[in-house]
């Protein structure tokens, strides 16, 4: 996620419960570095943790005794490189020697409906090379990743267990501001709870099914359409994967 509302606007993130964000995308530049830098002050401020820029490009934090790390990545100016796989394994090798559990965020990827599969090849959008998000998610676990959240195509993607770790491939269009095409999937956007072992092991997780009509904002959906979607995107890009989606959105393995 990252910020490019009115300042007022970053209560709504507390009120909301972030407390955890990353601004490693391809707007997080769009106001150069003044924009960057009083985005990190609001964040800071308000006490949500962040990262994604070249200078901060993890953060540590405790909760409830569980020392966690967080590093974020993107193909985009001034934010740590999901094009450097050498680099983000190095910052995970250092956050798994430091944490008990390691979550990495991406935007990565090529944008809109025409996109929704992982396609396994590094993604071309606008001559901009978007990264191989397979690959980029594949090599952060073999480096000490437990968790892996992707962003960016603007429609979700599918969902992965490899080597025990969750990956979801992008979550979609959740809460939007201006304007924004959120007709079919790209209105559709799951918020996914996960439980972990204390080695970052999946054991269960839960799809809350969102969706965004007209103007966006987020508002639960009673035809869970971004559950059935992702049960589709799961099924046709890993057939061969250990996870079962159900129709209420629990994530259990088979």
């Amino acid at each position: 996620m990252f910020l490019l509302l009115p300042e007022k606007f970053v209560s709504c993130l507390t009120y909301a419960g972030f407390d955890l964000m990353s601004i490693a995308n391809n707007h997080s530049g769009d106001f150069n570095y003044q924009g960057r830098r009083r985005t990190a002050a609001l964040l800071d401020s308000v006490g949500i943790k962040w990262a994604g820029t070249t200078d901060k490009p993890y953060t540590l934090f405790e909760k409830d005794g569980v020392k966690y790390g967080f590093a974020a990545f993107s193909p985009n100016w001034e934010t740590p490189q999901i094009t450097n796989i050498q680099a983000a394994k190095n910052t995970v090798k250092l956050l798994d020697s430091l944490c008990d559990i390691v979550i990495v965020s991406f935007h990565g990827g090529a944008e809109g409906s025409k996109f929704e599969h992982v396609t396994r090849n590094s993604e071309l959008f606008y001559g901009e090379n978007r990264g191989n998000v397979y690959q980029f998610s594949h090599a952060v676990i073999d480096a000490g990743a437990d968790v892996v959240f992707g962003h960016g195509p603007h429609v979700t993607r599918a969902i992965e267990l490899y080597k025990n770790k969750f990956i979801i491939y992008s979550l979609g269009n959740f809460c939007t501001y201006g304007k924004f095409n959120l007709s079919g999937p790209n209105g559709y956007a799951p918020i996914v709870s996960l439980k972990t072992d204390s080695k970052g092991d999946f054991i269960s997780g839960k799809i809350y099914p969102i969706i965004q009509i007209g103007e966006g904002g987020a508002k639960l959906d009673s035809l869970n359409r971004v559950i059935k979607r992702l049960q589709t995107l799961t099924q046709t890009d890993f057939p061969e994967s250990p996870l079962k989606i159900l129709d209420n959105g629990d994530i259990l393995k088979k």
